[in-house]
């Protein structure tokens, strides 16, 4: 098991919501047992692991729990995470993605309060937010008080495509928000708390600043920059056809795709026929490469679905979709709809797919304005 290392103090100009918390709100733990929601890349300013941080400040620590990928963030992705203890705190790490993904009653009987504190992306497959739902309800539940050390996301304010059907509800689609949500962690609760109707005593620790890009510690192995973080729920999409590769492992993985079977040449004229907004591509010999160029601008999903369609030209409807190891089920549970899959080989055109959620997305921004002007 990897823990993480101290690390040198030094000032600086941000500051997350661990340093708040511990800066300005310090009451609010004072004379309180805690359980900590936390990952590998849930640190202060200056990169100390927020737990360390907790337990210098003599902060009664009594429990830590570790979402996909684990307290460590090491397991790969989808990976079973089993229950430890910390060797030299001796205290329990829960996992809420291994046998449950709910804490239970036992695991929080011993904490009066829960501070959860992960990297998000705000994109609604990445599973912390489900995590985060899960573990509000569980505090709902359990008379538990809640504390969310919040966290800037990349894709701040970016809110684009279906909402989820009933019927695809699932752990990559657990809250009723589209599919790239925009909000930070403390929204999400916030928002989440009226939207579900939990009896919870919610406090947000606000981050301020925005710390620069080199800072970035990765929340999960594939995600090792902001740059991965931003085309990720674009070439997420192609976890559905392993035909072409995503570059897992890779310090670029979501950032592009390879398959040499794939005349890549008319899939970027396609693209750049498209003209789509935000983005750029690039041409590699057997692939493409996405940047994104202004985030204000992207739409993230319809971006995916854009690459979708434009393969499907090149390579054919029949050889993308029935291609061996081909997973159209879980491009539905992805998204949350299957409308956008029956779409694309019916040739309905790309303005038309994104069209479907316009409405959905106009609503979801009313609905969450007051989250975002907090």
């Amino acid at each position: 098991m990897v823990f993480f290392p101290r690390k040198s103090v030094a000032k600086t100009k941000f500051q997350f919501g661990i340093d708040v918390l511990l800066a300005e709100h310090a009451d609010w733990l004072r004379g309180r047992r805690v359980g900590l929601v936390a990952h590998a890349a849930s640190v202060d300013a200056a990169g100390v692991p927020s737990a360390e941080r907790l337990r210098v400040a003599g902060v009664n620590l009594v429990a830590l729990f570790g979402p996909e990928h684990g307290f460590a963030g090491v397991a790969g992705a989808g990976e079973n995470v089993s229950d430890a203890r910390h060797p030299e705190w001796n205290i329990p790490i829960h996992s809420l993605y291994g046998t449950t993904q709910k804490p239970t009653p036992e695991m929080l009987a011993d904490s009066d309060v829960i501070l959860f504190d992960l990297q998000d992306l705000g994109v609604r497959c990445y599973t912390y937010c489900a995590t985060l739902r899960n573990v509000l309800a569980a505090a709902a539940e359990n008379g538990k008080a809640f504390i969310v050390l919040d966290r800037p996301v990349p894709l701040a304010g970016v809110v684009d495509g279906p909402l989820p059907e009933e019927k695809f509800r699932s752990f990559v689609a657990a809250i009723p928000a589209p599919f790239c949500y925009g909000l930070t962690p403390g929204q999400t609760a916030r928002w989440l708390r009226e939207k579900l109707k939990l009896d919870l005593d919610l406090r947000v620790a606000a981050f301020r600043g925005t710390p620069p890009a080199s800072r970035w510690i990765p929340p999960s192995p594939a995600i090792r920059t902001q740059a991965n973080a931003l085309t990720y729920p674009a070439l997420v999409l192609f976890e559905a056809f392993p035909a072409f590769n995503v570059g897992r492992g890779t310090p670029w993985a979501f950032q592009g795709l390879e398959n040499a079977d794939c005349d890549f040449s008319k899939v970027w004229k396609t693209l750049a026929a498209a003209q789509l907004p935000g983005v750029e591509f690039e041409l590699l010999p057997h692939g493409l490469r996405l940047a994104v160029t202004d985030v204000t601008l992207y739409r993230p999903t319809l971006v995916g679905i854009a690459l979708v369609q434009a393969i499907q030209q090149v390579w054919g409807a029949e050889k993308l979709w029935q291609q061996h190891g081909a997973r159209p089920e879980w491009f539905d549970k992805l998204l949350g709809t299957a409308r956008v899959r029956q779409a694309l080989p019916a040739g309905v055109e790309l303005a038309e797919i994104g069209a479907m959620w316009e409405k959905d997305v106009r609503a979801f921004r009313r609905e969450i304005g007051s989250q975002c002007e907090d």
